[in-house]
């Protein structure tokens, strides 16, 4: 219990000014996300941009591929959030996954995990012996589908970014990323509150 007690301290003290500034950007991308809130994409591409970096610097290539995709989606999410209708009302609204978009969302996920998972098992061979596939694949995979999904506003994001922070939390503690995996551990209970906050839109949506 001391040595994880002492590598949490260590890990607080030497963090990085831009890592910092990427878990702040962070948490204030989520909690603008809990309240629709279109500051959540520009914000967020700090955050993301960022991540990169550090994602290549502790060998976490699947974390990587997930920010600059995060980048991307950003971009694409901030468009569509931005679209109205002739009445100049959001064109998307807050709403449940039917059962078949569940099922998309499950071989969305699934077809992103073997993916990752196939391309750290090699990077891991000969590139990037610090790689833990299994763990990276599942983070990476889990939040692929949570972007995708919040770009259109469906509840069950959050569930995803659910799965995404509970993996994160330890897989950025093994690799020296201290304040980020506290960051993830926020995240967690924000993204809680998130789904909370959006169960009760879409309910109000679907009975309005």
């Amino acid at each position: 219990m001391s040595t994880i007690w002492e590598a949490f301290l260590n890990g607080m003290l030497n963090t990085t000014w831009y890592e910092a500034v990427a878990v702040f950007a962070g948490i204030a991308s989520v909690w603008y996300s809990r309240k629709e809130n279109i500051l959540v994409y520009p914000v967020g591409l700090i955050n993301t941009m960022i991540y990169v970096f550090i994602s290549i610097k502790g060998d976490l290539w699947g974390e990587a591929t997930v920010n600059l995709y995060y980048t991307v989606m950003s971009i694409y999410g901030w468009w569509l959030w931005l679209k109205k209708d002739q009445q100049q009302h959001p064109l998307i609204h807050v709403t449940w996954s039917s059962g078949k978009e569940w099922i998309s969302e499950l071989l969305f996920f699934g077809a992103w995990w073997a993916g990752i998972f196939a391309a750290l098992s090699f990077l891991k061979t000969n590139f990037a012996p610090g790689a833990i596939p299994w763990a990276d694949a599942f983070a990476s995979a889990s939040a692929f589908t949570g972007m995708w999904l919040m770009t259109r506003k469906k509840v069950e994001s959050w569930y995803w970014w659910i799965a995404t922070n509970i993996a994160s939390i330890p897989l950025y503690f093994v690799k020296g990323y201290v304040f980020t995996s506290v960051y993830y551990f926020i995240l967690l209970i924000m993204a809680i509150f998130g789904l909370i906050e959006w169960r009760r839109r879409a309910n109000a949506k679907r009975n309005s």
